[in-house]
């Protein structure tokens, strides 16, 4: 397994170009799945996700051509199978299931891996589906949906942490082909939901409300193929805004959308951090002193919980007490005993993490856990003195597109060290 060595204490400085949003392509190259006409998806990142999903969508049928940020999909005859090799190694692979179920009207989908951040069930996926009219039977390891007519109707896919991004995503690509209105309550309203919303319009699909709580979808008959541009990735600008306050750097961020992260740049401001436009770029850097500042994960538009490892590792390096609560998934903390080791004090209270921050960090062998707190630890080993060493990356290559490299240009000395 890759590793990254990381010699510290570097301020970074210079222009990084934000790639696609992981969140938003992997939905989207499912879509695809949904005509017999070729897409084209353009301004992808190059993620070993999007490469399974790629994986995936070959296996059940569609001919995927990468080229460089371009992805084409022709899932001209397709089956309605995931195998579970394929499925196991991301979590985001359930969002073939809507497709296949509005396509197919049946779906085999082995029940999902990736990152190990604590209960992540697919229960609303499911629910949806059945409000649809759906058979759902969840047989040796796999969930099984089948329905010779889709129905539109209400559901409501509000959980116990808010609402489902990749359950809405199933349930708009299944009732876009479903007959009648269907209309979705407690709908995720995430960036990667409305532009997945934009795909399905240009496909020919028919939503409105979409951003919204109250989603509405008229089915059709048939898509069509499109192409589209996926959004700009706002966790990955959220973490390099974030690289920049602790080197005490300067990081112009291309391509970043600010209307996509103001619980960010308001909790980055209160932390000291400037975040402010200039021209269709972000720039981030400190604005005087760090500052110990709160943080309550919660659905969008709230504060990202892909942005909570990156700010507990600022919040370690500032000096007073933060206390980061988590609301969306629990054992999201497994970074805290690793970025301890290079330093960091702090205690575990239920949901919460006081962090004491302001001791300075110090260079150690550390463990990825899941893709944000490689981040988290990768921000940490840049801003400690001495040589750090983030075993386990290959969960980094899952979420951001050549990262070591994009760090390398804005100065850090960070080297990618290969294993077999």
């Amino acid at each position: 397994m890759d590793s990254f060595l990381i010699k510290g204490g570097v301020p970074l400085h210079g222009d990084v170009e934000i790639s696609g949003a992981k969140n938003a392509v992997l939905p989207i190259m499912a879509a695809t799945l949904l005509t017999a006409e070729p897409c084209v998806i353009r301004r992808v990142p190059n993620l070993s996700d999007v490469r399974f999903m790629g994986e995936i969508l070959e296996w059940l049928g569609a001919k995927v051509k990468i080229d460089g940020d371009t992805v084409h999909v022709h899932a001209r005859k397709i089956k309605g199978h995931a195998d579970y090799d394929l499925v196991r190694k991301m979590r985001g692979s359930i969002c073939i299931m809507g497709p296949l179920l509005g396509r197919l009207r049946k779906a085999t989908v082995s029940l999902p891996g990736g990152c190990i951040i604590g209960a992540r069930p697919i229960n609303l996926h499911l629910k949806a589906f059945a409000a649809l009219g759906a058979k759902i039977k969840i047989e040796s390891g796999y969930v099984e949906a089948t329905a010779p007519r889709l129905a539109g109707g209400p559901m409501f896919l509000g959980g116990r942490a808010g609402s489902t991004v990749l359950g809405t995503a199933n349930a708009m690509m299944a009732a876009v082909l479903a007959d009648g209105v269907t209309i979705i309550e407690s709908a995720a309203c995430e960036p990667e939901v409305v532009d997945l919303a934009k795909f399905l319009t240009a496909m020919g699909a028919k939503l409105s409300g979409v951003g919204s709580p109250t989603m509405t979808i008229t089915g059709v008959k048939e898509l069509h193929g499109a192409e589209h541009e996926v959004i700009a990735d706002r966790i990955e600008a959220a973490t390099f805004a974030i690289a920049a306050a602790a080197t005490n750097g300067e990081i112009t961020l291309k391509g970043a959308r600010a209307d996509h992260m103001h619980a960010v740049i308001d909790k980055l401001h209160d932390a000291g951090v400037l975040v402010e436009r200039r021209g269709a770029n972000l720039v981030a850097r400190r604005n005087g002193k760090l500052k110990p500042t709160d943080v309550t994960t919660l659905p969008y538009s709230g504060f990202p919980t892909d942005v909570q490892a990156q700010m507990m590792a600022l919040m370690a390096l500032t000096p007073g007490i933060s206390i980061i609560t988590e609301r969306i998934f629990e054992s999201r903390f497994m970074h805290v005993s690793e970025l301890a080791r290079l330093g960091a004090d702090i205690e575990i209270e239920g949901p919460s993490a006081i962090v004491k921050g302001g001791k300075p960090l110090s260079g150690a062998p550390v463990m990825a856990s899941d893709l944000r707190a490689s981040a988290a630890l990768v921000i940490a080993g840049l801003a400690a003195k001495g040589t750090t060493q983030v075993n386990r990356v290959y969960h980094l290559d899952r979420g951001y597109d050549n990262m070591d490299g994009k760090l390398r240009k804005l100065g850090a000395r960070v080297q990618r060290i290969e294993e077999s």
